[in-house]
């Protein structure tokens, strides 16, 4: 019996994911991960390799579609504004299944930054609001793009995204 109670107190002493803390660094470290992604589906694109599973690569190490919900308003998305599927996220960064998908993450770019934002980070959770500017192939012209993402831990640690929204700034009507 104390051979038992002695191994139930050393694993209550095992610090677990659901105790872990997000830092702001592990945010940034997220962030340039998603750039360099996006980045990376593009020049598969463009070197004509299989840029659809550069994409899937992208969505399974970054999105959290396979352990939770994950709210997703594409930038460029108006007719059907949310990407509730894994399927739907791989259509809008690479064309597929939603019809009006015509691959953003194809476009292509080749630079991706993160501009001014502000971070939350509580516990197991953050979030993440600002701006992120894109460059698109042969051009040194950037869009600005705003965005809100939302982190949470998977049982490894590692930041997953469970929120996503991003859209073009808002213009007046003139």
């Amino acid at each position: 019996m104390k051979k038992i109670l002695a191994l139930v107190a050393a694993a209550m002493m095992i610090p677990t994911i659901a105790h872990a803390h997000i830092t702001e660094a592990q945010v940034l470290e997220a962030q340039a991960k998603w750039s360099a992604g996006i980045e990376h589906i593009s020049k598969v694109f463009m070197d004509k390799g299989d840029y659809k599973k550069a994409a899937e690569e992208h969505i399974d190490t970054l999105y959290a579609y396979d352990i939770s919900e994950v709210l997703f308003k594409p930038t460029l998305a108006s007719s059907d504004q949310f990407r509730e599927t894994k399927e739907e996220a791989l259509s809008y960064f690479v064309g597929g299944i939603v019809p009006e998908d015509k691959g953003f993450a194809i476009k292509p770019w080749t630079k991706v930054r993160w501009g001014e934002q502000q971070i939350i980070v509580h516990g197991g959770e953050a979030i993440a609001m600002g701006n992120y500017f894109f460059t698109p192939d042969g051009s040194n012209e950037e869009t600005k793009v705003e965005f809100t993402f939302g982190y949470m831990l998977d049982k490894h640690g590692k930041l997953r995204i469970n929120a996503h929204h991003s859209s073009l700034p808002f213009t007046p009507a003139e």
